[in-house]
């Protein structure tokens, strides 16, 4: 019998690099709030375009944790087409266990297309529209149960699988849950969420979603984290870029700065660091070396381009 560590279930894609130059990112007098600015009906000329399978979210961290040494699974829908097949080849020189995958007849893979510009990135995404539905192999004699799940971006129309993933929670109470939302998970809201929030033994996210989340414009994290933790999560993490990251378990909250490391390209900096965290405490380890493990996974997936 097959014994998943952990059991990854959202979106994957392909990510289409293009490297630009002829650019201009625009801040505010505080270098914040950021766009790229690109001249309008233009030809703008771009210096390079890389390809990446098998990424997104959760394919992301399958990947890590593979990598990381846990046995990993990822449930996911793809497309009959080239690109599927270049994802499932990736996930399969990864080691992350294929059978948890939905092929559906007639669809395209999910494609994104990421301008990249001086060490930071752009991200034009778009969900393609599966059939989300709980996979049985799971169910089968072969499988016995992940010792995790870790739950993130999904499309659309996956609100109805949600509720099949809290029913198997339900079910399954020793099985752990972490919850990383993707845009979609974000935008509903968190009364559409509130089971996975209570459930979750591990939430993550970053500075601005958190705030977004909690419909704030609070800029005190030690504040956010505790008012994300209300909502149910047993230890939550917030990433703030290059800033650092922050955990609160309830009895103290903890930071740890970013590893310096010159950015190359960043993404995926968040699911490295998520990934490298669950996988430490999935392995016994502490917060504060949990917090360790994310930091320097992190700092090494932005010394090189693609996730």
């Amino acid at each position: 019998m097959k014994q998943l560590d952990i059991l990854t279930i959202g979106d994957i894609a392909t990510d289409i690099y293009i490297k630009i130059k002829d650019a201009e990112a625009v801040c505010d007098t505080d270098g914040n709030d950021c766009k790229l600015c690109l001249e309008f009906g233009a030809k703008i000329p771009y210096e390079s375009v890389e390809i990446c399978h098998a990424v997104g979210n959760s394919s992301n961290v399958a990947i890590s944790s593979s990598r990381l040494g846990l046995k990993s699974g990822l449930m996911t829908n793809i497309g009959d087409d080239q690109n599927g097949i270049n994802c499932l080849k990736v996930l399969e020189e990864e080691k992350v266990d294929l059978n948890f995958i939905k092929k559906e007849k007639g669809k395209i893979t999910s494609n994104h297309y990421v301008l990249w510009y001086k060490g930071e990135r752009t991200i034009l995404t778009k969900h393609e529209d599966y059939n989300y539905e709980w996979t049985k192999t799971k169910e089968s004699k072969e499988y016995n149960l992940p010792a995790w799940i870790y739950l993130s971006s999904l499309g659309e129309k996956s609100l109805s699988f949600h509720q099949e993933i809290v029913n198997y929670l339900k079910s399954h109470v020793n099985v752990k849950l972490a919850f990383q939302p993707g845009t979609f998970q974000i935008k509903l809201g968190v009364e559409q969420f509130k089971e996975i929030y209570q459930r979750s033994n591990v939430f993550l996210c970053n500075k601005d979603e958190a705030k977004t989340i909690l419909n704030s414009e609070e800029e005190s994290i030690s504040k956010l984290l505790k008012q994300i933790y209300d909502l149910g999560p047993k230890i939550v993490i917030i990433t703030d870029g290059n800033k650092g990251a922050y955990s609160y378990d309830g009895n103290e909250i903890l930071f740890i700065k970013a590893f310096e490391q010159k950015p190359i390209e960043s993404t995926g900096a968040g699911d490295a660091f998520s990934s490298a965290f669950v996988t430490a405490i999935f392995l016994g380890k502490s917060i504060s070396d949990s917090l360790i493990w994310g930091s320097v996974n992190s700092a090494s997936v932005i010394s090189f381009a693609g996730p």
